[in-house]
């Protein structure tokens, strides 16, 4: 695969450049994860915030059906993009198509009076994010060589933590100051402007000579993955599925748990959850360096040990706003290991011809762990009466099920 880095001297400052359209897309969700459900449901009554009364499993499947489009719709468009060559480059034109779209749906967000009309909102930003999420993350396969990509991504993702924690705490003193549109607002802002930049500033590699035009989309890569006598891969995707099953569960009740268990405001459960993405920016590059000292698959089962520890005791210990952030800070060294190394990962056991559809395949498992995730997760809290400290015995398991299935995958 052609590469605009060479293997012989990393490229930090494109890296970092590379890292803009990841810290764009990471604004968008925290703040939709925060503040969403607590429209959905009973409000903010402290911040005078009235909720449409849904419940939790209701609340989080709305939040979530929308993946379920994105499921197959991600996979298209990465491996759509691997034979995009126009005026405007590879992976750019998909961005500047669905950026306007995403921008326009999360803005309406918190204007929306009724479920549907929220429900409409989140399809038609989940549809513009769908658009370019794929192609932006795929420069990582496209400028990076194999040996650099775990590195590459631990810059990536610091930038993404950046988004996070400006979404966090931007988003959470936005609405104390100035209610229930401005996080929304800000983040758009802030997300074109990230994306914008990126576009502008990333070089892509020429087009690739021998390039095919795509194939048959999801199932036809999935039963490539398959029939591959290593299956490898096949456990790779599976214990990605797990593990953001767990993830999504509880990063999408995350907020609700703190106001309806611990009895923090929204605003402030909002800066609270920021503890967690400081963490994955001081921890992403050295969780990366560490993938490319140790190899990724040993920095993996060390970060799903961890994080299915934490939560077994976090189930029983946290008990106040200090623990809670405890918890949090922990939660984010271990998934810093697991989430910087996971993608790099899958371009391993891939085809490096195809990185955009193998990036399809990566977003396949996650999104379909972001329908699966919270709405199991709710469906949970619904039957043992409305407690969300059950999330995080729920997410334990699903991090212990992800290290077996990762026990399978063959060392390199």
């Amino acid at each position: 695969m052609s590469s605009s880095i060479s293997s012989h001297k990393f490229d930090y400052r494109k890296t970092f450049i590379v890292g803009f359209g990841f810290l764009g897309i990471s604004v968008i969700w925290p703040i939709f994860n925060q503040f969403v459900p607590i429209f959905l449901q009973a409000g903010d009554p402290q911040a005078g915030v009235v909720g449409l009364g849904l419940t939790p499993a209701l609340a989080l499947f709305i939040m979530t059906w929308d993946n379920l489009i994105n499921i197959f719709m991600q996979p298209w468009v990465g491996a759509r993009s691997d034979a995009t060559w126009n005026r405007f480059g590879r992976r750019k034109p998909w961005i500047l198509l669905g950026l306007p779209i995403a921008v326009l749906g999360f803005v309406l967000l918190p204007f929306a009076q009724t479920a549907v009309a929220i429900a409409a909102f989140i399809l038609i930003t989940n549809f513009g994010m769908a658009l370019f999420r794929s192609p932006t993350v795929a420069w990582l396969g496209d400028l990076f060589p194999a040996e650099d990509r775990s590195k590459a991504n631990g810059i990536i993702n610091l930038m993404g933590g950046v988004g996070g924690l400006l979404a966090f705490f931007g988003g959470g003193l936005l609405y104390n100051a100035f209610g229930k549109s401005a996080p929304f607002v800000g983040g758009a802002v802030l997300l074109v402007v990230a994306a914008l930049t990126a576009v502008w500033r990333v070089q892509e590699p020429p087009k690739i000579q021998g390039d095919s035009e795509p194939d048959g989309g999801v199932l036809a890569n999935l039963r490539q993955v398959f029939h591959n006598p290593d299956k490898s891969g096949v456990f790779v995707l599976l214990a990605i599925l797990l593990w953001f099953i767990a993830f999504n569960a509880l990063e999408a009740g995350l907020s609700s748990f703190a106001v309806y268990t611990l009895g923090i405001g929204a605003g402030n459960a909002s800066l609270y959850a920021g503890a967690v993405t400081i963490t994955i920016i001081a921890f992403a590059l050295p969780a990366g360096l560490i993938g490319t000292k140790f190899g990724r698959r040993s920095t993996i089962m060390v970060g799903l040990t961890g994080l299915t520890l934490i939560l077994l005791v976090g189930f029983v210990a946290i008990q106040e706003v200090v623990t809670f952030i405890i918890a949090l800070v922990l939660v984010g060294i271990f998934w810093a290991c697991v989430n910087v190394n996971s993608l790099p990962m899958v371009y391993d056991y891939g085809d490096e011809r195809k990185i955009g559809a193998y990036t399809g395949l990566y977003y396949f498992s996650s999104q379909t762990a972001a329908v699966l995730g919270p709405t199991m997760g709710g469906i949970v809290v619904d039957v043992l009466g409305d407690e969300y400290r059950w999330l995080f015995a729920f997410s334990a398991v699903f991090m212990a099920l992800a290290w077996l299935a990762m026990s399978h995958v063959r060392k390199q």
